[in-house]
């Protein structure tokens, strides 16, 4: 009789123990992008981010991360993040403009001189403003983290880009939406696709050229092809977003959500200026290996600003017919920027 209630109490330790175990196994979260392996936007913000959050739950949360569009295409993140295939997914608004298309705000022509004005003033219009109301809160997701890339250029193949005439009809790649409009207003034909995607078309001729921002234009090889960039103008932006659904974010704790944001707090403002000292560096790379940067006489520039002017205001109206509040948003983030200083 002793030694069964011997057992009965050893298996009851046993069961207690392993409950215990159970109970302090972490919450594994599947975080998937479009990403290669090693891109210099993981490496700045998506693996401090998760580095920092493990580390504020004191192993609470592990994350298991999957790059490269292992886990679907970048234009199908969203759809993904929303259905639960993906906890955590990069869902970059420029490749569901037709679903978050105030966003777009920071991608016009014009919009920032650097990126730390674009990213700080997505950064609060997505997390309690206009954005939020439209684009994530419409959409059932929840901004985790942001940066707003450098302004782009336009990087050719065959001729360099002096003048607007440079431009006309030539194929460049765009990510739909307010890049479609800025291309078409130079009068360049847009050509939408995902980044991973730019390199085949580039080399099989079918495009003349990218609308990228530098450190793209190494991290997809694209720099193998291309010969000339344009300098000293901006044709627009991105916007780099990692984002969960409100239903994954509703199942963790308090104290892991509070990780999560605080970790963003911290690593969104020094991404910001990762990222621009970044382009920089690696455009004296790119110069070291042949590309030339080719800087627009002032001529060309006004002209070039001139035919962009108007891109924003078309912008506006167009989503201002759809009552999406497009002047709204174009208005409270050029307010922000301007409180932002561009250095």
């Amino acid at each position: 009789m002793v030694r069964a209630g011997q057992a009965l109490a050893a298996l009851g330790l046993w069961l207690a123990s392993l409950g215990a175990a159970n109970a302090a196994e972490p919450v594994r979260l599947r975080v998937a992008d479009s990403f290669p392996k090693g891109h210099y936007l993981v490496t700045l913000l998506l693996d401090p981010w998760m580095e920092q959050v493990k580390q504020r739950t004191n192993g609470a949360v592990a994350f298991d991360y999957y790059p490269a569009q292992q886990l679907g295409k970048a234009t199908d993140m969203l759809k993904l993040t929303q259905t639960g295939v993906v906890d955590i997914g990069y869902v970059a608004p420029g490749y569901a403009s037709d679903k978050m298309p105030v966003s777009e705000v920071a991608m016009l022509p014009g919009a920032f001189d650097n990126a730390c004005q674009g990213t700080l003033a997505y950064w609060k219009l997505a997390r309690q403003g206009i954005i939020a109301d439209q684009d994530y809160a419409g959409n059932k997701i929840r901004l985790l983290m942001v940066v707003v890339l450098p302004q782009y250029r336009i990087l050719t193949v065959k001729a360099p880009i002096h003048e607007v005439a440079d431009v006309s009809g030539l194929k460049l790649r765009s990510t739909g939406g307010a890049q479609d409009l800025t291309l078409r207003a130079i009068g360049a034909v847009p050509v939408r696709m995902a980044a991973p995607d730019a390199y085949e078309s580039l080399s099989r001729g079918t495009m003349d050229g990218l609308l990228f921002p530098l450190e793209s234009v190494v991290a997809y090889g694209t720099d193998k092809l291309v010969k000339y960039s344009t300098d000293g103008i901006g044709f627009g932006s991105f916007v780099v977003a990692y984002s969960i659904s409100d239903a994954a974010w509703t199942k963790l704790t308090p104290d892991v959500q509070k990780a999560m944001v605080d970790a963003a707090e911290e690593l969104v403002p020094a991404g910001c200026k990762a990222v621009e000292k970044s382009e920089a560096d690696t455009k004296t790379k790119l110069e070291a290996v042949g590309v030339k940067f080719e800087a627009l006489q002032p001529e060309a520039k006004a002209k070039f600003g001139g035919l962009m002017k108007g891109v924003a205001k078309s912008w506006a109206d167009g989503l201002d017919g759809r009552g999406k509040h497009g002047g709204d948003a174009l208005k409270q983030f050029d307010e922000l920027v301007a409180t932002i200083p561009a250095k």
